[in-house]
């Protein structure tokens, strides 16, 4: 099967492109390389564009008429600069995301899968949720994600297109053969300020630690990136089964189910390295919310996916990775 791949560079987008190829499909990488890595398309079918330049769009499908599903990975994805720049977000994550469906429903396209996040859920009372759960995006990128998501519920109601929306939780980890990671020199989510705090011998700065947590530290739901990329597999493979003809529009959660405070997991990254990190009390950052967890049996209902990979994998295969980052990404330094 062919497979576009919008954001196929960056650190998700290359994951499931690695997974789709080891499992005999045809990744189509479309990337502006604005965050992704002209590295992580090797050997692979690249097109480097922007996902809502109609020119680029035809090109890909002139090549590659033969294209069954397509799945959005492109966005952009820091909570504090979504609150600095929320016009450049609004416009990057929502506007072009609406140019490219448009676009796609033009060449024939009824397969979407988008990259969704679980930031947009308000959790319970013990911080789970499931895909019905209340919903309150706390942050301007959590909105953009609700917006495209109410976006692609309509335009699924009143067009061929069918949509599977996977809501992720905290991707952690890099592909296990060492392929692809992440890309970024100065990583904004707990598990790269962890292993840049370890490198640099410095305390790791925990971003608030009042929330109505057992800790008082943030709840995380740290799922390994190569389990989500073998959900993004399951997603392509089993894409016509999940859908009716009064049904055009479907939501699946992809998260471990089990909820990891920030202190815990700094302990458990302690128990994986041989000089523990010490911590050191921040304020919130703009944007930050509790978190949750998702604890819902869905992934595994329609799509027989569960994660396999622990916390400490997790952790292990991005320390992994950063060991063998800057022989493929010597610029990061």
């Amino acid at each position: 099967m062919k497979v576009l791949i919008a954001g196929g560079a960056g650190f998700i987008g290359s994951t499931i492109a690695s997974c789709l190829l080891d499992a005999g499909h045809h990744p189509v990488i479309l990337d502006n390389l604005v965050t992704g890595r002209r590295e992580f398309c090797a050997g692979r079918s690249f097109y480097e564009g922007d996902i809502a330049d109609p020119a680029v769009l035809d090109r890909i499908f002139a090549d590659h008429p033969d294209i069954e599903a397509v799945v959005h990975c492109a966005a952009l994805i820091v909570v504090p600069e979504s609150v600095e720049r929320p016009i450049h977000y609004y416009r990057e994550n929502v506007a072009k995301t609406l140019d490219l469906v448009d676009r796609l429903i033009g060449k024939g396209v009824t397969r979407f899968v988008f990259s969704s996040s679980a930031s947009i859920y308000e959790p319970g009372e013990d911080f789970s949720v499931d895909e019905d759960s209340a919903i309150s995006a706390q942050s301007p990128y959590a909105r953009t994600k609700l917006v495209v998501e109410q976006m692609l519920t309509d335009i699924a109601a009143a067009t061929p297109l069918r949509v599977l929306s996977l809501r992720y939780f905290n991707p952690i980890g890099a592909d296990p053969k060492m392929r692809t990671g992440l890309q970024l020199p100065a990583p904004s989510h707990a598990l790269g300020k962890l292993v840049a705090a370890y490198h640099a011998g410095q305390p790791f700065p925990v971003t608030g630690l009042d929330y109505p947590t057992r800790d008082g530290s943030g709840i995380r739901d740290y799922v390994h990136v190569w389990d989500l990329a073998g959900a993004h597999l399951r997603a392509v493979e089993v894409f016509d089964t999940l859908f009716t003809d009064d049904s055009r529009y479907q939501v699946i959660n992809l998260g471990t189910g089990t909820g990891t405070t920030v202190l815990e997991f700094v302990e458990a990254f302690n128990q994986v390295v041989d000089t523990p990190v010490e911590i050191e009390a921040a304020p919130r950052r703009p944007g930050d919310s509790v978190g949750a967890y998702t604890r819902s049996t869905r992934a595994a209902d329609l799509l027989g996916w569960r994660a396999e990979h622990t916390v400490a994998d997790g952790i292990r295969d991005s320390l992994a990775w950063v060991e063998q980052r800057d022989r493929l990404l010597p610029d990061l330094e």
